[in-house]
């Protein structure tokens, strides 16, 4: 199969990976204060790539932290839909660095089982994804013989998503009336396999806390003083290993009272997408076995429930040799994925009640919870949006709209801000794979998902068209 969309994209494959070998090499890593100039040179490349495809409207715009990257190309067709592309363009920290086989901002073309691999930070998560519509526009306008695209495109490229987004809402509410849509693409998201076209459907939301157990006023003598006061470390594992039960849920009262329930659809949709579970446990997720909440499958337990880590762990003295003491304070890093109607602000006081609830005497407790969070997001499986986006990326898959696979994303980003602000719909449209290695040394894309993203990406504004508001 063919059509001038493919056509065009195989023809200028070049100019794709010409872009992403020159966005790559910087170190756009929003987490480390020491690159914030490179997070400000990523955000004018990108600019200046943007002005070079022809989007007549580019601006970058500074927040408080790092700088998003704003365009617009309006339609010729007054009543034409408006579309809003978000992405990012910071990357994760590298480390650790010994563990990358080629250095991690010198972008080196990989042969793989499935194709060319381009591995680099920021390869999928998230420059690729947003690389893939500069060539998918100006697919779209020669495909088309347009001179400006079938839907007005917005794009908002922000630079702090690695760091969690702080400001963004505080951007989306500030720049309001510029940003006005009728649907949002979300490009951070993936695939289940190459082979598989799919759309992700839902993101889950994200809350974080931090606990301190306090003990003694100072550290002890473990001889003198071990076995007749409270422990803090002690304190801590009982703690932590009581946040789930024995059939892998979360004990915390309250955590499940605002979740709402799989439907029979969604579970029969989810079951659709191919999951050899050995092969996941060998490869991405390098793990021996599988483990969580009784009475889902995995596929339901990364994507679709909401669950509780412990991150990190801590206290007392950790150098070489022994010193034999009563740590004073023990210490916990926990994050809570979150799913629909869950609501981040509320899992902070949760964990506050039940860790009073658990202490033992002697033990005092403080829990830190930023109040914000990360609401769950999902789209419509039965809006005419969610139909144009399933025909497009079925044209560019050689596929029917009908065989596109839906996913559950298990992890969190600042979509549901979006949703909240400009009141649009979601759709997600990315290249990214499970075996990617998304924040994790070797992070890599494989190049022929780029192609075919880019190909949808030209497919979809036409689609879009075809579905505008009565």
């Amino acid at each position: 199969m063919t059509s001038p969309e493919r056509e065009y994209v195989s023809a200028h494959l070049d100019d794709l990976h010409a872009d992403l070998d020159a966005w790559l090499r910087i170190p756009s890593i929003s987490a480390d204060p020491a690159h914030a100039g490179d997070v400000a040179a990523s955000a004018a490349w990108l600019a200046e790539a943007l002005r070079r495809t022809g989007f007549p409207t580019v601006e970058v715009w500074p927040t408080p932290g790092a700088p998003a990257v704003y365009a617009e190309w309006p339609s010729a067709d007054p009543d034409a839909p408006v579309a809003l592309v978000y992405g990012h363009h910071d990357v994760q920290p590298v480390d650790p660095p010994e563990l990358w086989v080629h250095p991690p901002f010198e972008p080196t073309v990989v042969d793989g089982p499935d194709g060319p691999e381009l591995h680099a930070r920021g390869a999928i998560d998230d420059k690729g994804n947003v690389a893939f519509h500069l060539l998918g526009m100006r697919a779209h306008l020669a495909a088309s013989g347009r001179d400006t695209p079938a839907v007005t495109v917005k794009l908002l490229i922000e630079g702090e998503e690695e760091s969690g987004s702080p400001h963004f809402a505080d951007l989306l509410r500030e720049r309001r009336d510029r940003l006005d849509c009728d649907v949002v693409v979300v490009s951070d998201t993936g695939m289940a396999a190459p082979h598989l076209p799919s759309a992700v459907t839902s993101m889950r939301g994200l809350a974080d806390v931090e606990l301190t157990l306090r003990g003694p006023a100072v550290d002890l003598h473990s001889g003198s003083f071990g076995g007749a006061v409270p422990n803090p470390l002690h304190a801590m594992a009982r703690l932590l290993a009581a946040l789930h039960d024995d059939q892998g849920r979360v004990t915390i009262p309250g955590f499940y009272d605002r979740v709402r329930p799989l439907s029979d659809r969604e579970r029969e949709l989810m079951g659709r997408v191919p999951f050899d579970e050995q092969e996941w446990l060998a490869g991405p997720a390098a793990s021996r076995t599988t483990a969580g909440e009784a009475g889902f499958t995995t596929l339901e337990r990364i994507g679709a429930r909401p669950t509780a880590e412990v991150n990190g762990m801590w206290g007392g003295y950790q150098g070489p040799g022994h010193k034999t003491i009563i740590p004073a304070e023990a210490h916990a890093k926990l994050t809570f994925r979150l799913v629909a109607d869950q609501r981040p602000q509320e899992i902070g006081p949760l964990v506050q009640s039940w860790v009073e609830a658990n202490l033992p005497a002697g033990i005092e407790a403080e829990v830190h919870a930023p109040p914000a969070g990360v609401a769950p997001c999902a789209s419509d499986l039965d809006s005419p949006w969610m139909d144009a986006l399933l025909s497009a990326i079925a044209q560019a898959w050689d596929s029917r709209a009908d065989d596109v696979l839906f996913l559950k994303e298990g992890g969190s980003g600042p979509e549901a801000d979006l949703v909240e602000q400009l009141g649009a719909p979601l759709l997600f449209l990315g290249a990214g794979l499970p075996t990617d290695r998304i924040h994790s040394p070797n992070e890599r894309v494989l190049l022929p998902m780029l192609h075919r993203a880019a190909e949808a990406t030209a497919h979809l504004w036409r689609e879009l068209a075809a579905r505008r508001p009565a």
